[in-house]
């Protein structure tokens, strides 16, 4: 079932602190985003030994690049520090619903734990409209928590889209 260890059971809580302190720092970086105006999320990777190792956010619009997701950009950065395309013993924290391209990279980066805020209805890849990093047809699996600051993550998204509507950019 998941690749995850003996830890699986006390981090299944999404009101466990451990996730509660880690979202908040990615809604920091989904902070950083909107005040880029940038779609707003966030994402930052922990290691389970050496901490923090990449905190990203949304930068298609500067990259004017399509794969410049927080997740695809945080897994880039957590390769570099790690000096491994393994992100082994990671937990990957996003305030929204990892997409079919960045649950891809996580199950290809080997991420066994994804801890999301808010779902995605129109890409949600985790849980709403695929199951890519849980599908059993793939070489590895990873545990996915969601809903973690819900209500935050799902708030930055909704507030950004309605200034853009207000100015006739949405």
């Amino acid at each position: 079932m998941s690749d995850f260890s003996p830890i699986d059971l006390a981090l299944s809580d999404p009101r466990h602190p451990f996730h509660l302190e880690h979202m908040a720092m990615a809604l920091d970086e989904a902070h950083a985003a909107a005040d880029e105006d940038e779609v707003p999320v966030g994402c930052v990777i922990i290691s389970l030994e050496r901490g923090m190792i990449a905190r990203a956010h949304n930068q298609r619009e500067m990259l004017k690049d399509p794969t410049a997701h927080a997740e695809m950009i945080a897994i880039t950065q957590g390769s570099a520090s790690l000096q491994s395309w393994r992100l082994e013993n990671c937990i990957l924290y996003v305030t929204l619903e990892p997409c079919p391209m960045c649950a891809g990279g996580i199950v290809l980066a080997r991420i066994p734990m994804v801890v999301y805020g808010c779902t995605d209805p129109k890409a949600g890849a985790c849980d709403t409209l695929y199951q890519i990093t849980s599908d059993s047809r793939l070489n590895h699996r990873c545990q996915v928590v969601g809903g973690v600051l819900a209500d935050r993550c799902s708030a930055i998204l909704s507030d950004f889209f309605a200034a853009k509507r207000r100015l006739g950019k949405g």
